[in-house]
């Protein structure tokens, strides 16, 4: 019974031929007791095929299935053979990606040219309690923009989750941390006891990971923060995990003190995929969106577009290209879509696209949508941004939550399942959301 339904809805996005293949072989039971799956493979090397083809798509919705909480864990078979048992089963591991169920280290392509850096991320993922088996902290990851390090800042955090508290752990951009202190008082009554408490809820965090470190340059009031931040982390033995576009030596509006500080840990670059990695990006992200594009089209996209963000918006737009007009993409519909694009500009979707967009289509105020109101319209409008903006941009859960007003991650969670289960029953909510899905990707060309 749990197996059919559970195939029902991966049927929503996978074809029924890979199904078969990678799917109907599984043996799968559930503890509801535990809460945990238990897969097992017909054999070892199917075990290994299914690792390398089919295993993150698989989790990924799974999770979407079972809903938080739950842990799986695979086993494997001997072939059918009653005399052996099945090998000793792996220690299940949690399904919970409260960063975004896409950045895994799983999901993350690479070849040798980036193989330091993973390796090392890895390392600082590694749950060391003791402080003293943190050898990388701070650790600081550079490159070019649309190269994965978001990626890699969120499967540090999604892995550090496993074993603590995500509300324990601050994942963000440092405009997402200057929500945190931009409103405060400058001066008068109360202004250093605002402060004070800010510095103190952002400091009571067991992990600090910030993205998009250039922004400083635009929020300059930041910098004593995180100096502040970054020696309370350091004094008490606490991960600290940077991100920046382009060298951090480049970076040369930072203060002596905060440069100095990030320089006592490891600093790693992520380089520019090839051409072979971008290829099994757009393999990997068309088997996921269940978007069927020839290998000439691969080529022709993995060619033209050189970073990881550039190809993820496009196959945005040839999912929703396919899902509006209901048919496979040819040659002419193809260049069509990427007509208008330009490979060299980075897009501007951001959270305030989604909400503005929203607004428009349920005609109220966007401020309303970030807002505490509870008219059913509004609830339901702020829900499908929270989803749109969950899907188009894989924003954590945490994140949503800030972005939104201040919410709880455990409403975004809600607003984001509930706008999946209303799209499988409801016509109507389907249509308004690729509707509006096209309307955000539109404004963010």
């Amino acid at each position: 019974m749990l197996k059919k339904a559970l195939r029902q809805h991966l049927q929503q996005t996978c074809q029924e031929q890979d199904l078969r293949q990678w799917y109907d072989p599984l043996a799968i039971t559930l503890s509801k007791d535990d809460k945990r799956l238990d897969v097992q493979f017909p054999h070892p090397f199917f075990a290994q095929w299914f690792s390398a083809t089919a295993q993150v798509t698989f989790e990924s919705r799974l999770r979407e299935f079972l809903g938080d909480g739950y842990a799986l864990r695979y086993t494997s078979g001997n072939g059918g053979s009653p005399q052996a048992a099945p090998a000793r089963a792996a220690a299940a591991r949690q399904l919970d990606y409260p960063f975004g169920p896409r950045f895994t280290f799983d999901t993350f392509l690479h070849n040798r040219k980036n193989q330091f850096p993973v390796a090392s991320a890895k390392e600082v993922a590694r749950d060391g309690r003791d402080p003293h088996d943190r050898v990388y902290n701070p650790f600081v990851v550079c490159g070019g923009s649309g190269n994965g390090k978001t990626h890699l800042l969120r499967a540090i955090a999604n892995e550090l989750s496993r074993s603590r508290d995500d509300n324990a752990i601050f994942c963000g951009a440092v405009d997402e941390l200057g929500t945190r202190f931009s409103g405060l008082s400058a001066s008068g009554p109360g202004a250093a006891q605002e402060r004070q408490q800010a510095r103190s809820r952002l400091c009571a965090q067991e992990v600090l990971v910030v993205d998009d470190l250039q922004r400083l340059r635009d929020l300059p009031f930041l910098q004593d923060e995180l100096t502040f931040a970054f020696d309370h982390f350091h004094d008490n033995g606490k991960q600290m995990v940077f991100a920046c576009s382009g060298k951090l030596a480049d970076l040369d509006f930072l203060s002596p003190k905060l440069r100095s500080r990030l320089e006592w840990g490891l600093i790693v670059e992520l380089r520019e995929p090839d051409l072979d990695v971008r290829v099994k990006f757009i393999q990997q992200q068309s088997r996921s969106r269940n978007i069927q594009l020839s290998k000439e089209h691969v080529l022709t996209l993995a060619q033209r577009f050189r970073e990881f963000r550039h190809l993820q918006g496009i196959l945005v737009k040839v999912g929703a290209y396919r899902q509006l007009v209901n048919r496979d993409i040819q040659d002419r519909e193809l260049e069509q879509i990427l007509r208008h694009t330009d490979s060299g500009k980075t897009t501007s979707l951001t959270p305030e696209t989604v909400i503005a967009a929203t607004a428009e289509q349920f005609g109220i105020p966007a401020r309303d949508i970030v807002g505490d109101k509870r008219q059913q319209s509004i609830v339901q409008a702020r829900q499908v941004a929270m989803f749109l903006c969950r899907e188009l941009l894989g924003s954590s859960f945490p994140a949503l939550g800030r972005v939104f007003g201040g919410k709880d991650h455990s409403t975004a969670m809600y607003a984001v399942r509930k706008i999946k289960q209303l799209q499988q029953s409801d016509k109507d909510m389907q249509l308004l959301v690729t509707d509006l899905k096209r309307k955000c990707l539109t404004r963010a060309e």
